[in-house]
Parts: C-alpha cells; structure tokens; sequence
C-alpha cells in the first residue's frame, strides 16, 4: 500500500468522498425527504436536532480557545455569530426554534431538553469534547462534513412544502440561512484542511476525524429511528415513560 501523500487536490477529493456516508443517506433521513416521516418523526428529529444546534457554538467556542492564530480566530468566530445571533440578527438557535414551533412543538420543551434522547446527547457530546481536547486544527477540520450541507439544506427546501404542508412555511428561515453560510464555512475549513495535513499520516488522521464527525450524525439518526420509527425508545421494555437523564452537562 503507497504511503505517499496525496495532492491536495487528490486529497480534497478523498474528503468529498465521504459523503458516501452521510446522514443524508440515513434511512431516517430519507424518509423525511421521500415524505413517509410521520409527524412525531419529523418532530422527534427537530427536538432532538436542537441539542446538537445549541452545542455547535460552545464547540466553536473550544476550537478558538485552542487558535492562537489571530487571523483564525477573526474568521471562524462568525460562525458562533451565524448560531447565537448579535444585533439584528436572531441567529441559527433562534431560527431552529421557529422551525421547532412550526412543527407543532412548545418552545419551551425544545428548549428544557427533555425530549433529547440520551444516544442524541451522548453523540453530541462526543463531539464538543474531541473539540476541547483535540489541536485546533483537528477540531477544526472535524467540521467538514460542511462540505455535504448546502445539499441536504436544499433537499430540505425542495422536499418538505411539497410532502407536509402542515408545517408552516416561515420554520424553513433555518435552511435558507444556511445554504450561504455553510458555503463561506466550507471554503475557509477546506483551505485549513488542505494546509494543514500534508503527510500521509496526517492525511489519514483527517480522513478518520471526517468518519468520526459522521460518525455523530449516523448514530443520532440511529437513536431517532428507534425511538420514533420502531417504537423502541430508551427503557421501553419496562416503562413507557421518560426517565432519561435531562439535565445538561451531566
């Protein structure tokens, strides 16, 4: 087996490639794109989705904690501005929990996090601690499954006015802000990636972060499917009620 490095545009394809494995290719997912999700599965997914919308910041947040390059730190800290929001702008949280509202959810149990299922939370805060404990750059490079967005944010706009009108039209804000803004994400975390990892080694490292981080969103998409689809929610043998830890941080 060659242990050369990849050209950078061999490599940028290598990543490309991955998407064979993303979420959007999730049997859960294609469900809600085909328009065969019921409404507690397209709610279940909003609900739960919510918890990894909340963390993307604080795992930004650790990604500039680790930066001590300046420069960085000016471009990627606008991504925790495109999610919490500043003046004038309510921002990607704000935004989902609209969507949360137009599909029929209270505010506020979206935002109590009672409805996270624990396989949801434990994914999700995988990911915020690789980002804590890993090199900037690493951390950084975790968030390329960007690279597949625009298309899944797209297929979201085209697919669900047709398939459930039910849900009110001005929940979508969220994918539409998106499209553009995970474009400008792709290109400034693609150009540390390719920067970056230059060796072999380093090469395969990034390509294994890339698994991990789809990693998280395969296995959340797994906890929903057995939740919502088969019925099989955690405890379910022995109660139907949720007794899943809630709290945050825990």
């Amino acid at each position: 087996m060659s242990t050369t490095a990849m050209t950078p545009q061999a490599f940028e394809q290598a990543l490309r490639d991955k998407g064979a494995y993303y979420h959007i290719h999730h049997p859960y997912h294609v469900a809600m794109h085909s328009g065969t999700a019921s409404k507690e599965q397209i709610r279940g997914w909003v609900a739960n989705r919510f918890y990894y919308q909340i963390n993307i910041p604080m795992k930004d947040a650790a990604i500039m904690a680790n930066c001590p390059d300046r420069d960085i730190r000016r471009e990627w800290v606008q991504r925790m501005l495109d999610h919490d929001g500043l003046q004038g702008d309510d921002g990607g949280i704000e935004a989902w929990l609209r969507l949360a509202e137009a599909v029929g959810l209270e505010r506020q149990q979206v935002l109590s996090g009672e409805l996270v299922l624990p396989g949801v939370r434990f994914a999700v805060d995988a990911y915020v601690n690789f980002a804590r404990r890993a090199s900037w750059q690493e951390a950084a490079s975790s968030s390329l499954t960007e690279l597949f967005a625009p298309h899944i944010h797209q297929s979201r706009l085209d697919a669900w006015p047709q398939h459930y009108p039910w849900i009110d039209e001005r929940g979508y804000e969220y994918f539409r802000k998106r499209l553009s803004e995970a474009r400008r994400d792709v290109e400034h975390g693609l150009s540390i990636t390719l920067a970056h990892y230059t060796t072999y080694e380093q090469q395969q490292r990034m390509l294994e972060i890339l698994q991990f981080k789809l990693d998280v969103l395969w296995s959340m998409l797994d906890a929903m499917s057995m939740a919502y689809e088969l019925n099989r929610p955690p405890y379910h043998s022995v109660t139907g009620d949720r007794v899943w830890h809630r709290g945050l941080g825990v």
